[in-house]
Parts: structure tokens; C-alpha cells; sequence
């Protein structure tokens, strides 16, 4: 009997991994997802009402799609997520528009050649809604939600006439959750900050519970810097304000400061760590935010619990811990003692109650990160699976004359809007439950045959669990979305049976979830491989240069520029690798190179911030040894290395 290749081993093994549904059913923490669900079905009520009180109840769905807008960007900035929601909203209401006229004119519910062309101009949607989002880093439901305003606009049987009445109410839906969404920044301006930071303080947290028990720290350690960079973020706009207060104040003295830097960075005089004394021997220190160097304090003014500098000083805190949990002697304690202690901040963060929390190590000032992350680029790979997926998935429901075929391409839609094969497949997994879970919900609210009032009430309860659902699991949300789609055709459309809707979405989404895994399998992201060998070589070259500065005595001049580069290149590393391990094309890189280069600038990166708190030189040789080149940069033509 002949044994298999190596290769073709390989190849089994790379298959079950990526196929591997492991993860699936794990919940995301998500403090504020209470309220922001209210916010957002307090948008879908107002969005609904006007076609209420016109008597067409009908008409509603179109401005509960437009409403859909407040979906996106949950945890942006404020400032970032209105000028976000100004562009889905416009994108939002074209969707709806393009859908009504096309389905007024071709007139898909009819068959033949114009419901194939309709499938056709779905796939085109659903391909550009992905490259779109990829660009702005819009995850979650994402393209999905573009693509049911096209989807559903186009099936709902419009005429003419009834195009411009349809888009209008997209536009005021879409209006009132950009409005809810100033209102908010206008309310409740420490909202992202606050939750961001609350965010770090639990994935530091976590840093430290495995440090205590002694378990792996890679995918533990990649999170908390994650997070840690994503609040440095969030505080941002703060520190632009702060900034330019400085610059109007008299007497204050500006400190140069690079001007693209994505990591935060400990000044000369003192690093947040340095005072992290032993959690034991800390008791009398004040959690009293500490006003940042240059920072004016005008008189007769008050902190809040979730003042700027208290969220700052957090911020400072769990870079500390972090870059302390890289050396070989961290600077704190009891880990574990630390984590209880960073948990119960968190959740006093979030209540808006940080002075609640237990005593804190005293931060020094710190020379923090400014920037914000660049936008990912648009990757086609992935924008090209969806299109196919949807348009297969689409095609094939038309050819076996299923009802609300359009299901089929959203289902298809929703498992391709996802990073590689991997999380393609969890995404099946979990359309899959959720999809079955909401089908039984939906047939008890539509067994009775509610009435307009009823069906437009339960709308707005569906999509207040919906956005408190999704931001913990993905599958959790498709349990509502579910009869929350099937609540909106029968709006459309109140003759149908309730039966029929309910195999409809059955069928459709089974043989979306199949075409979708299909045609991820089929289509190879080969560029993955080339992003994760790009990101080993950055981190590589960004650890010889921090190396190369601690050996002159250079690094207690500039640690924000070496701190920065470091950290975003580690990040990045982490990612690429993940990318490329979810696809069935090999990295071409040793996990080994990758785990020593990863591990390599977590050190430095302790290294780095102990001389920007001592100012003094290094000697040569007592930093880490020579950082090699693990591997041979391909040859690219220049199309390919101009390509993401």
C-alpha cells in the first residue's frame, strides 16, 4: 500500500486546519453594547415613524434599511465614525436607489433574463460593498447590510413611480443615524475613549492572568497590544486639542514630536513602567489623574470620571505593563494581584466610575502616540470571492426556481466578508446555528399573523438584541437577523405565507453557506503569503534598528520614534502570520522565524522603554544579540510590489 506524499500530508493537514470551525461559539467582550443597541433602535423607531403615520406601513422597510447606517463603526472615534457613517449613509441610499430602478425596470420577480441580470448587478454590489469595507475597516455585518438594501429594493416589486418615494425614505433613515450619531458625540464625547480603554485594561488583564499561570502568552500578548494601540487611538483627538491649547497658551514650550508614528512611546525622563513599583509595597499611591506635561488646567475647572488625562493615565498604565511583561524581570509584582487590580478599573471605567477602582502604581508622564492607523488596503482576493460566491449562490437559486433567491447570495455574501478560508468557515458555522435558532423564533412571531403595528414593534425589539448580540458573536446576531429579514418581507409583502418565507430563507441560506466555502477553497489568496514575508522582514528590519540605537546610546533620545515602529511592525507581523495561516497556500516562511522575530521586538521593546526612562547609554553588546534575516526577500516585479 502506498503512502501518501509529504506534500499531499501537508496539503491534508493545511485543509483541516483551515477548515477547523474552532472558535466559532466564543463570546467577544463588549461593554458598550447595551448602549449602543438603544441608540440604534431608538434610530430604527424614528426612522419608521413617518411611513407609519402616512398609512403606508409597507413603505417602512425602506427607511428601517436606510437606518441600517448606525450599524457601522461601533467603536470608532467619534470624529472618524460621523465623517464613517456620512459615507455608508450615502452609500446606503444609492444602494436602495440602483435597486429600486433596476428591479422597476427589469422587473426580476418575473424571471428570465432580467432576474439574471439582477443577479448579476448583486454580485457586483456585494464585491464593491467589500472592497469598501476592507478599505475602512468595517467589520461585523459590514458589506452584508449594503447588500440587503440593494437586494431587498430590487425584489420588492417597485414601480416607477415608486422609486424616488423609496429613496427618499432610505435618505431620511440613513439621516437620523447620522444625526443620532452627532448627538452622540455631542452627549457623550468619552464614550469610544472610554470604552477603548476599558477594553485594554481587560486584554492586559488577561496578558497577566497567563503570565500567572504560566501559559502561552502569543495570541494573549498580540491582543493586549492591540488593544493598547486602539485606546492610544481613541485619545487622539484629545491630544490634538491639547496640542493646540498648548500652542495658544503663553509660556508653554513645545515639544517636537514626530508626525507619523502608530505606537506609544515613553519620554526621556520618564517611562509609565519605571513607577510600577511591586503591587504589594504600592498603597498610598493617589488615583488621581495626573495632568500631562504642557497640558494648561484652566481654573475652576473639574475632572470627570472619564476625564481625558484619568483615560490617559490608563492608557500609560497598561503600556507599562505591557512592554514590562516583555523583559526578563517585568517591573510589577504579583501578576495576578495586578490583573485583579487593572479588571476592577476596567469595570469601573465603564461605569463611568473610575475613582471606585482600587489603588494604582503612580504613572509618569509619558511623550504618548499620536496618528491613527492607516487604512488597510483593498485586497481583491477577497473582494473576488464574494463575487463569485454571491453570484453563483444567486444563479444557482434562480435556476432551481427557489422564492427570494436573493437570500442565497446574502448568505453567501456574509460567510465571504471575512479575512481567509478560516474565519470563512466559523462565519458558515455560525450562519449555519444562527440561521436555524432564528427560523424558530421567526415562525413564533409570525405564526399569529401579527398586524402592521405589531410587525413594525418587533422590528425595532429584533434590532435592539440584534446590535447586542453581534458585537459578542456573529452567530448570536444571525439569530435575530433572521426574522428581522423575514419581519421585512412580510412588510413588503403581507400576502405571502408565512410558511413559504420561512423554507425560503432555509434552503437559501443552506445553499449559500455550501457555494460560499466553495468558492473560498477555490479561489487562492496568494497575496496573504506575500504580506505575512513583507511583515517578518519590517519586523525584522524595525528590531535591528532598535537594537542598532540601544548598542550607540541613541535610544533615550528618540524612543518614540523606535517605540513606534516597533510596535505597529509586531502588530502587523501577528496579523499577516494569522492571514496567511487561514489560507491553504502556504507562508513560505518558518513559524519558527516568526515566533523568534515576535518574541525578539517584545524585548527590545522593554529594552527601549527602560533607556528612555534611564537617559543614559547603553554599552555595547547589552542588548540582544544580532537580529539575523531569517529568510530571502522574493523577487517581485514592480506591479507586484505596487500591489497590497
Amino acid at each position: 500500500m502506498r503512502r501518501p506524499s509529504l506534500h499531499r500530508a501537508a496539503r491534508t493537514r493545511s485543509l483541516r486546519g483551515v477548515l477547523s470551525p474552532r472558535g466559532a461559539l466564543a463570546l467577544q467582550r463588549a461593554d458598550d453594547a447595551l448602549p449602543f443597541a438603544l441608540r440604534a433602535a431608538l434610530v430604527t423607531a424614528l426612522a419608521v415613524l413617518p411611513a407609519f403615520l402616512a398609512g403606508r406601513p409597507g413603505d417602512a422597510v425602506f427607511a428601517v434599511l436606510g437606518s441600517f447606517t448606525t450599524t457601522f463603526g461601533r467603536l470608532m472615534p467619534h470624529a472618524r465614525r460621523t465623517r464613517v457613517l456620512a459615507g455608508v449613509a450615502v452609500a446606503m441610499t444609492l444602494c436602495v436607489a440602483a435597486g429600486s430602478a433596476l428591479g422597476a425596470r427589469l422587473r426580476p420577480q418575473d424571471g428570465g433574463a432580467g432576474a439574471l441580470l439582477v443577479v448579476a448587478a448583486t454580485a457586483l454590489v456585494a464585491g464593491t460593498a467589500k472592497l469598501g469595507c476592507d478599505r475602512a475597516r468595517l467589520r461585523g455585518l459590514g458589506a452584508v447590510m449594503l447588500l440587503f438594501g440593494f437586494a431587498v429594493a430590487a425584489q420588492a416589486a417597485p414601480t416607477p413611480a415608486e422609486v424616488l418615494p423609496r429613496t427618499l425614505l432610505a435618505a431620511g433613515g440613513a439621516a437620523t443615524a447620522w444625526l443620532a450619531a452627532l448627538v452622540g458625540r455631542l452627549t457623550h464625547p468619552e464614550g469610544p475613549r472610554r470604552h477603548a480603554v476599558a477594553l485594554a485594561l481587560h486584554e492586559v488583564a488577561a496578558l497577566l492572568d497567563a503570565e500567572a499561570a504560566g501559559a502561552p502568552r502569543t495570541a494573549a500578548r498580540h491582543r493586549a497590544t492591540t488593544a493598547v494601540l486602539d485606546a492610544y487611538r481613541a485619545l487622539e483627538p484629545e491630544r490634538r486639542r491639547a496640542r493646540a491649547g498648548a500652542r495658544r497658551t503663553p509660556g508653554v514650550r513645545k515639544t517636537a514630536v514626530p508626525r507619523r508614528t502608530h505606537g506609544p512611546t515613553p519620554s526621556v525622563r520618564a517611562a509609565a513602567h519605571a513607577a510600577l513599583a511591586p503591587a504589594d509595597s504600592v498603597r498610598a499611591a493617589s488615583v488621581r489623574p495626573r495632568r500631562a506635561p504642557g497640558r494648561p488646567v484652566r481654573a475652576g475647572t473639574r475632572r470627570t470620571p472619564a476625564s481625558p488625562e484619568h483615560a490617559e493615565r490608563m492608557a500609560d498604565l497598561c503600556w507599562s505593563v505591557l512592554v514590562g511583561a516583555g523583559r526578563r524581570r517585568p517591573p510589577y509584582g504579583d501578576p495576578a494581584a495586578l490583573a485583579d487590580v487593572l479588571r476592577a478599573h476596567a469595570r469601573a471605567f465603564v461605569r463611568r466610575r473610575p475613582g471606585d477602582g482600587p489603588e494604582l502604581p503612580p504613572a509618569a508622564a509619558v511623550n504618548r502616540p499620536h496618528g491613527t492607523r492607516p487604512p488597510a488596503p483593498a485586497l481583491l482576493v477577497p473582494a473576488l470571492r464574494t463575487v463569485l460566491g454571491t453570484g453563483l449562490a444567486g444563479a444557482v437559486a434562480l435556476g432551481l426556481g427557489l422564492g427570494h433567491g436573493y437570500w442565497a447570495a446574502l448568505s453567501a455574501a456574509a460567510v465571504l466578508h471575512s479575512v481567509d478560508v478560516r474565519t470563512a468557515t466559523r462565519r458558515a458555522v455560525q450562519r449555519t446555528l444562527g440561521t436555524a435558532a432564528g427560523l424558530v423564533l421567526a415562525v413564533a412571531v409570525l405564526g399569529p399573523r401579527p398586524g402592521p403595528l405589531a410587525l413594525v414593534g418587533t422590528v425595532v425589539a429584533l434590532e435592539l438584541l440584534l446590535e447586542y448580540a453581534v458585537a459578542r458573536n456573529y452567530g448570536l446576531g444571525v439569530v435575530f437577523l433572521t426574522p428581522l429579514a423575514l419581519l421585512l418581507t412580510e412588510l413588503a409583502a403581507p400576502a405571502e405565507p408565512a410558511g413559504a418565507l420561512v423554507l425560503d430563507r432555509a434552503v437559501g441560506s443552506l445553499l449559500g453557506v455550501l457555494l460560499a466555502l466553495l468558492c473560498a477553497l477555490a479561489v487562492v489568496h496568494d497575496r496573504a503569503a506575500v504580506r505575512a514575508r513583507r511583515a517578518l522582514a519590517a519586523c525584522v528590519l524595525a528590531s535591528a534598528q532598535a537594537r542598532e540605537a540601544l548598542a550607540a546610546g541613541r535610544a533615550g533620545a528618540a524612543p518614540e520614534v523606535l517605540q513606534a515602529r516597533l510596535a505597529a511592525a509586531v502588530v502587523e507581523l501577528r496579523e499577516a502570520e494569522d492571514a496567511a495561516a487561514g489560507e491553504l497556500r502556504p507562508a513560505g516562511t518558518d513559524p519558527a522565524d516568526l515566533a523568534r522575530a515576535e518574541r525578539r521586538a517584545y524585548r527590545l521593546l522593554g529594552l527601549l522603554a527602560a533607556a528612555g526612562r534611564e537617559g543614559t547609554r547603553t554599552a555595547p553588546g547589552a542588548g540582544p544579540g544580532p537580529v539575523p534575516l531569517p529568510w530571502s526577500p522574493p523577487s517581485l516585479s514592480p506591479s507586484a510590489r505596487s500591489r497590497p
